[in-house]
């Protein structure tokens, strides 16, 4: 089946998102809307990004000293997405949006992914004008988020630095008041800022007007010396041209200086960089009394000390939004390597005349190790597709919902967020992998693109907040929070749908849903087990296994549910059913030894003395 029809699968017969049309905020819409929407997508994907996708590959970012230089393809696929209004489907219509439910804006979005996962990378632009909406001044929204929404700037996060990397709490980028008048600008409250941020992905490029840089950077206390910890850190936005209050160029550069390009393995046309703030390259005027002239220009987003808080509104959407770009690089090796399996003549099946070179070769697609590969990719790929959506599909809820469902919501996505992220990134990594294997010594030249999925869906399990990260997140923080609501809302929903397919009156669904059952169990008692020992140190040391764990179970449900409106008689849907098949017979069976370790809180990893290596 194609994209297409399993985003309509998914989105009306599972989904059923045309039912929030009875929403005010959606009541403009019907299905009609959306497939338009899913239309413009998919054909703006297919022209602008698809044939592209080597050429960006091929032809990395380069700075010639001045600005950074990309693919002539790349201005046209922004430009093409901008006139689309995708940048600001879900945001009202008074300030230009199209109030489009957010699962279906993730549904439209998946045609890029899967076109071309760097070619636009306009997700950052995105989550970084929705962070300044929530927690931004009526000025800074209107200056910055809305001119992001429209095209005219891009946005970026800038949070890690090289010395600290993912630990936040030990960034040294500090944050000035700019003047004894700092508080009085119309933009925010002014600071300088002097530091250096890494891996900026789309931190300097020429594809719009303006780039608005969200940094995380500590305010130095009264004796000069920086907070230590994260309860230090504030957020400011750092344009790279300095603007006035209704969002016009002054014509000023701000001392915001790219010193590097990063080269990656995949993700080749994103530029990546190393940026400085305040080093001098670009010396901007000074605003005080005082003689603070000294930095980067920046303007306060929200409160003192409250920049992680803030930052996290678009950490988690880019969380989400990674999870999904694993997975249409998942599926778009799925796609390739099925393709080329029924193209693709080679040997004889073994039985009756196997070894009998006069008779004519089987396409590879008839052989059983060939459909075990391809059945891997669909199960992860169209899994992990069903997942993102219903997450998606939460995040509507949460706005739009009853107080009660809005709660539901938000608790099932704080427990689901780092294995909608995790999980394709890990999976879809190796559907990608068997894509390779399918294509055989083929697959790793350059002639075929699933080495180069393979590449771009390598970064994903570090884009983010690494697995690591994510595991500690999930069994250190979301699985307890709040008493254990989100997991114990969680449990009830996959127990729900256990209990309506074991009552379906089909023998499939009842086995599956016996085993998602006795996964469950076995998911509850290792979280119990491994939290009473009250260890934090030895339960985290096998977050990582407990998330593989937690991860394959959160697929099994989601393959069952999906199964449950899966049982009509097309292709499609007999597709369906066996991935959920093979998901359920050799995925889940995996669950018993990664949560054993973690039960039982093994040492065997953290007790490893480094001479030993």
């Amino acid at each position: 089946m194609s994209l297409r029809g399993t985003l309509d699968f998914l989105l009306y017969d599972w989904l059923q998102v045309q039912t929030l049309s009875s929403r005010e905020r959606f009541a403009d819409h019907n299905r009609e809307t959306y497939d338009a929407v899913l239309d413009t997508c998919e054909r703006i994907a297919r022209d602008k990004y698809a044939p592209h996708n080597r050429t960006i590959d091929r032809e990395e970012p380069v700075f010639d000293g001045e600005r950074v230089i990309l693919p002539a393809a790349t201005q046209a696929a922004h430009d093409a997405y901008v006139a689309s209004g995708m940048l600001s489907a879900a945001q009202n219509t008074d300030i230009g949006g199209m109030q489009l439910p957010f699962v279906v804006e993730s549904a439209a979005n998946a045609f890029f992914a899967c076109a071309s996962v760097s070619i636009g990378a306009n997700m950052l632009t995105v989550g970084n004008a929705n962070l300044l909406m929530a927690h931004g001044t009526p000025t800074q929204r209107e200056v910055f988020a809305l001119n992001e929404f429209n095209g005219r700037f891009a946005g970026t996060m800038c949070l890690s630095e090289p010395q600290a990397g993912s630990s936040l709490s030990d960034i040294v980028t500090r944050a000035t008041p700019d003047g004894d008048d700092h508080d009085t600008d119309p933009l925010g409250p002014r600071y300088r800022l002097r530091g250096s941020k890494m891996w900026i992905s789309t931190g300097d490029h020429e594809l719009t007007e303006n780039i608005v840089h969200l940094v995380l950077a500590k305010v130095p206390g009264p004796d000069g010396q920086l907070v230590p910890g994260t309860r230090g850190i504030s957020l400011f936005i750092v344009p790279k041209r300095l603007v006035d209050a209704q969002g016009q160029l002054t014509g000023e550069r701000n001392d915001v200086a790219l010193a590097g390009l990063n080269h990656k393995c995949g993700w080749r046309g994103t530029v990546n960089t190393l940026l400085n703030f305040g080093e001098g390259r670009y010396p901007v005027r000074a605003a005080g009394l005082d003689g603070h002239g000294i930095g980067a220009i920046g303007y306060r987003v929200g409160a003192e000390g409250d920049g992680l808080r803030c930052m996290f509104h678009m950490m988690n959407e880019a969380r989400i939004s990674i999870g999904m770009a694993a997975t249409m690089l998942g599926l778009a090796g799925y796609y390739a390597s099925l393709d080329y399996a029924r193209q693709r003549p080679q040997g004889r099946l073994p039985g009756s005349g196997g070894k009998d070179a006069s008779r004519p070769q089987v396409r590879i697609i008839e052989h059983a190790d060939i459909k075990r590969m391809l059945l891997a990719q669909k199960s992860y790929g169209e899994g992990s597709l069903a997942l993102a959506l219903f997450g998606a599909r939460l995040v509507d809820e949460q706005h739009t919902g009853s107080p009660e469902q809005a709660r539901e919501a938000r608790l099932l996505l704080e427990v689901l967020t780092p294995i909608i992220k995790s999980w394709p990134s890990e999976w879809c990594l190796e559907a990608n992998s068997l894509a390779i294997q399918v294509h055989g010594g083929y697959g790793y030249t350059r002639d075929f693109p699933v080495e180069q999925y393979w590449r771009d869906n390598r970064l994903n399990m570090i884009h983010e907040g690494t697995h690591g990260i994510q595991a500690q997140d999930l069994l250190g923080r979301k699985v307890v929070m709040e008493e254990g609501a989100g997991l114990r809302i969680l449990s009830q929903r996959i127990q729900a749908t256990a209990d309506r397919a074991a009552s379906a009156g089909d023998a499939r669904l009842a086995s599956w849903a016996q085993a998602l059952t006795q996964g469950l169990m076995e998911v509850q008692q290792a979280t119990r087990d491994a939290w009473s020992h009250g260890e934090p140190g030895r339960v985290l040391a096998n977050a990582v296994p407990y998330m593989q764990a937690f991860g394959h179970l959160v697929l099994a449900w989601t393959w069952l549910d999906v199964a449950l409106s899966s049982r009509a008689s097309t292709d499609a849907d007999t597709g369906r059913m066996l991935a959920c098949q093979y998901f359920f017979h050799y995925e889940l069976p995996k669950i018993g030894a990664w949560l054993q370790v973690a039960a039982r809180c093994d040492s065997t990893c953290a007790d490893m003395p480094e001479d030993a290596f």
